[in-house]
């Protein structure tokens, strides 16, 4: 009986040394992020905007709406709807270094907030736009977009990594 117990010890031994090293290389491979220049990226991205409904943004938007300055950044790619009644929005934005991340992740957050009390009340559909809202880091780039296609631009957005 003990010589049993000692051989399935050992056996989860490996199992669980398989199933960290399987945990990490999924995580780098998730966190990993690319050395594709800013401009392929965002090309890639923008070819999948429903630009029926999304208009480029200049950087004067990006400042006013996030609070942040492009020039701050190695690019930023900004899509917003042309009607004031709606969420919908889509963000790239390639950081200088990592110690950004934090600084455009929180900027983001207070954008959605304060979207979210703009159409509390009057309309439902945008709330649950933002409540869905997408939002993604992968090394020095970070994605954020309220769609309905959110999934959609999100999978384009990790492809062209």
């Amino acid at each position: 009986m003990k010589l049993q117990e000692i051989k399935i010890a050992s056996v989860m031994k490996y199992v669980v040394f398989a199933m960290v090293i399987v945990f990490v290389v999924v995580m780098l491979l998730y966190a990993s992020g690319s050395s594709r220049p800013f401009e392929e990226v965002s090309q890639s991205v923008e070819a999948s905007l429903d630009t029926e409904n999304l208009v480029k943004q200049d950087d004067t938007a990006f400042k006013r709406n996030f609070g942040l300055n492009a020039a701050d950044y190695d690019g930023v790619m900004y899509y917003s709807s042309e009607f004031s009644i709606s969420a919908e929005e889509v963000l790239l934005v390639r950081v200088a270094d990592s110690s950004q991340v934090q600084e455009v992740t929180a900027a983001i957050e207070k954008r959605i907030s304060s979207r979210k009390n703009d159409f509390e009340g009057y309309a439902p559909e945008e709330v649950k736009l933002l409540d869905d809202a997408v939002q993604s880091v992968r090394g020095n780039y970070i994605f954020f977009t309220a769609a309905p296609k959110a999934g959609e631009y999100l999978s384009v957005f990790s492809d062209s990594l």
